[in-house]
């Protein structure tokens, strides 16, 4: 990516490091998540990262109406080298759309990152394109339009009556979920601090750790962030604790641990448990290090692959296992938005594989009486429910465990929370006993 440090009139840069980003992630393949991590520190206002992620999430989510539009006001189709245009067309989009930005201030901006972009040619239709989109607006797209057609079907198939909420939900914004340190202090107390900073939450009486804040506020905003008082989470993903019920002081492996959410969840209800965190990306574990050590917890980390027992395991049983299996975080678009970019048919190949042999390999380190569970942010039935059936039929000692109606949708041996329902991301669990 390089440099935006050129432009210099007001919100240009912004603009220009947008459209880098979302043709990396659109034409590139890339990651918008690591293309947010190089481009987020060029720009040292605050209120300018913001405003980067916002264009960036909001173009992505409403790409499939833009593109529509851009097929139907374009003379030519752009071409093959024109992914950066493409990407500040987009961008400008967002602005006027979705984010509803003073029209003149957005376009002027736009217009200027075309010419800083080394698109001075451009500029001009770049202008005129964007009027007409203030004119007109955009054409009436379902939300499942965004969503590649064999996974689209998938969604159908899997969830029938529930598909058109599942794309309704997953192209919206996400609500800022907080896991308060309840070894710091109460939920309620932080409540009272956020209310002191004029930040609104809402609690949500079953998740006794949570506090949810619908208008979007910048961590640093976060009371005693840093020192580790709160942390962000979702909902769902807070809701994995509760499933495991671990027992006091209890040994336990995260087998699949960066970047550290659960594991901290963990260690803050009860400081006893010893925890191996595990994780098969060396870079990913240090994350998973530095999570723990802002919220006050220890744990033993060891970068290896958790399939491969040979390579890290002692020999000593763990009386609680928890696998966040790597899936496809169909549960998570309103998050990931790339996700419907980047995921391909054989890519749930592979990952159904890894998942099984994941099973089993954790499963032999647990001992009898203990518990593993099995969670995933996907709301693919492969990857969830056929997965951990599979998983019970051919392996005599486990049986699965009830969960209650806390925990989403009944879902074979589990339960599965769909994207969106009381303002959580999709996730699945299942609780499988040993013995």
């Amino acid at each position: 990516m390089t440099q935006a440090a050129g432009p210099q009139a007001p919100g240009v840069a912004t603009r220009v490091l947008a459209a880098q980003v979302l043709a990396a992630v659109i034409h590139r393949g890339r990651s918008l998540k690591g293309e947010l991590a190089t481009a987020l520190p060029q720009l040292p206002d605050p209120r300018d990262r913001a405003l980067l992620e916002a264009i960036c999430f909001s173009a992505l989510r409403q790409r499939a109406r833009y593109d529509a539009a851009l097929k139907n006001w374009l003379q030519r189709p752009l071409g093959e080298n024109d992914g950066d245009l493409h990407a500040l067309l987009l961008a400008g989009f967002a602005q006027i759309d979705a984010m509803g930005l003073p029209a003149h201030a957005a376009l002027s901006a736009t217009v200027e990152a075309a010419r800083a972009l080394g698109r001075p040619r451009q500029a001009g239709m770049v202008n005129a394109v964007l009027r007409r989109a203030q004119r007109e607006g955009f054409p009436e797209s379902s939300p499942a339009a965004a969503w590649p057609a064999w996974l689209r079907n998938r969604i159908n198939l899997d969830w029938g009556d529930h598909a058109a909420a599942i794309f309704e939900a997953s192209a919206h914004a996400a609500p800022l979920w907080l896991r308060v340190n309840r070894g710091k202090g109460t939920r309620e107390a932080y409540a009272a601090r956020l209310q002191a900073e004029g930040i609104q939450s809402l609690s949500e009486p079953g998740l006794v750790d949570a506090l949810r804040i619908d208008v979007a506020v910048a961590v640093s905003a976060l009371p005693g962030f840093a020192e580790g008082d709160a942390s962000v989470q979702d909902g769902s993903a807070q809701q994995v604790a509760d499933a495991l019920a671990l027992s006091p002081g209890a040994r336990v492996l995260d087998a699949c641990a960066a970047p550290g959410g659960k594991a901290a969840h963990l260690m803050e209800r009860d400081p006893s448990v010893r925890l191996l965190a595990l994780d098969v990306d060396a870079r990913r574990l240090n994350r998973v290090r530095e999570t723990l050590a802002r919220v006050g917890a220890s744990a033993e980390f060891r970068a290896a692959d958790a399939a491969d027992t040979a390579t890290w395991w002692d020999g000593e049983a763990f009386d609680a296992v928890l696998l966040d299996a790597p899936c496809s975080a169909t549960g998570i678009v309103r998050r990931q938005p790339d996700v419907l970019l980047h995921r391909r048919p054989e890519d749930l190949v592979a990952l159904t594989a890894l998942q099984a042999r994941l099973l089993d390999a954790t499963w032999k380190t647990l001992r009898a009486g203990g518990v593993l569970l099995y969670a995933t942010c996907s709301i693919l039935k492969d990857e969830n429910e056929h997965q951990v059936a599979a998983f019970l039929a051919r392996t005599p000692d486990a049986r699965a465990e009830p969960l209650d109606a806390r925990y989403g949708h009944e879902a074979g041996p589990g339960r599965q929370r769909l994207p969106g329902e009381q303002g959580m991301d999709g996730f699945f669990y299942a609780r499988l006993r040993k013995g």
